[in-house]
């Protein structure tokens, strides 16, 4: 039906009955009567609708604590609607609440910076991310000017420029940072920061693997393919011949143990290789590296062992390959006569390694960088003692498979004490029936 005719026609009927009844009422008792009737329910019917136009005043003014009469006749019907219209509006405020709160939730877990900005770039809001990558503070900055906070010339320029199109990356507080500004709505501005410091170093760590793997694995093949050439262009008698071939021997030994330290350090690396712990006999590890590090150093050095220590959980194999190339290590770059002590005891929060020598020692700029991959603190000895430069790295991968952590106590001629600290949870419990026993 009509909406016009749903209003008027009731209002009409309404009317013409108490015209009716007033009409009524003077023809029964004369019209004088029937006049001041119809004009005191005329002026009831006035001051009613006042009454009703003054309550809903009154609700519009204040609607939270205000209370919406039943209402006669339309007036039923229009608080009617008004209460379905604030139930709905409640309705869709607290909807909107909550989607407010949802969306800030995830605006703070977002890595990426987001920085909401007016059209004249003063501060709005932006999240905790950031915060941290350009400084800035969503309670003390709102209301600045970004450009006033965020200090770098060329973020300045791309502001200024306003060329939106491309990102921008910039170096900013000790970060690699790709920023991005989109428009939205007429009078807004996002700001958005990616950070990548880190995939930038994993990158350059990627380039200077390739790189140092590219020039450790040429040196020996260098070797090889020239005495190959000058064998297949020139007569050699047998003793040149032999010595060619025991050079061209240990560079290809050289070349086999760098391929089998880069293979260990992917598998040590490698999600699929997860590691399945088992008691270690800690003794037969230590003869064994003893032995080893003893026919390295071919009795030049004295080598001694001290094993007070538990057994252990771990992987008999991985540490051996850390341990190993510690005590190596130690026998390479100590001089003749010189000492190298072996040790595994125990202490307050659980056992430790240590490889104590009487070496060149290594300076403290060094320290940090010795897990490096291919970081070496003299290139040309560490080529003499046929190291591959991936000792120690193999160490750090091995020790953080374990819970355990190196240290590395040294100075420069005085000599070196690499330290292997392994959890107290790692140390293998006695069992029961043993102890009786």
């Amino acid at each position: 039906m009509n909406p016009k005719l749903v209003f008027w026609v009731p209002a009409a009927l309404r009317t013409a009955v108490i015209l009716a009844g007033c009409a009524l009422a003077g023809w029964i008792a004369g019209w004088w009567t029937g006049l001041m009737l119809a004009f005191v329910c005329m002026l009831a019917l006035v001051f009613t609708q006042l009454s009703y136009l003054y309550q809903l005043s009154n609700w519009l003014d204040d609607p939270q604590s205000a209370k919406l009469p039943d209402g006669w006749g339309e007036w039923t019907n229009i608080f009617s609607r008004l209460y379905r219209m604030r139930r709905d509006d409640e309705k869709n405020q607290t909807e909107l609440t909550e989607w407010l709160t949802r969306f800030r939730q995830a605006m703070h877990l977002l890595p990426d910076g987001v920085v909401i900005m007016d059209d004249v770039l003063f501060l709005e809001w932006c999240n905790p991310a950031a915060e941290q990558h350009l400084g800035l503070s969503n309670q003390r900055d709102k209301g600045m000017r970004v450009t006033n906070l965020v200090r770098n010339p060329d973020f300045m320029d791309y502001i200024i420029l306003g060329r939106y199109e491309q990102p921008l990356t910039i170096s900013f507080r000790e970060r690699k940072l790709i920023v991005h500004i989109i428009p939205f709505e007429n009078r807004r501005q996002i700001l958005v920061t990616h950070d990548v410091t880190e995939t930038e170093r994993i990158e350059e760590m990627r380039r200077d693997f390739i790189a140092n793997a590219s020039h450790e694995l040429r040196t020996p093949l260098t070797v090889i393919v020239g005495f190959l050439e000058i064998a297949a262009q020139e007569g050699l008698d047998a003793a040149t011949r032999a010595a060619h071939l025991k050079l061209m021997t240990e560079q290809g030994h050289r070349m086999q143990h760098l391929i089998e330290d880069m293979l260990t350090l992917s598998r040590l690396e490698s999600v699929d290789y997860p590691m399945r712990p088992d008691p270690v006999d800690v003794s037969q590890l230590m003869d064994q590296l003893l032995r080893e590090a003893r026919a390295l150093s071919s009795g030049k050095h004295e080598i001694t062992a001290e094993v007070t220590g538990p057994n252990v959980q771990g992987s008999y194999e991985e540490l051996h390959s850390a341990f190993g190339n510690l005590a190596s290590n130690a026998v390479r770059y100590t001089p003749a006569g010189g000492k190298i002590k072996l040790v595994w005891k125990e202490f307050d929060n659980g056992v430790k390694f240590m490889v104590e020598d009487t070496g060149i020692g290594i300076s403290p700029e060094h320290i940090s960088r010795l897990t490096e991959r291919f970081y070496r603190v003299d290139k040309s000895r560490s080529r003499e003692t046929q190291g591959t430069g991936l000792g120690l790295a193999i160490v750090k991968h091995v020790l953080l498979r374990h819970n355990s952590t190196l240290q590395i106590k040294s100075e420069a001629g005085t000599g070196s004490t690499f330290i292997v600290c392994m959890p107290k949870a790692a140390i293998v419990k006695p069992q029961p029936e043993l102890l009786a026993g």
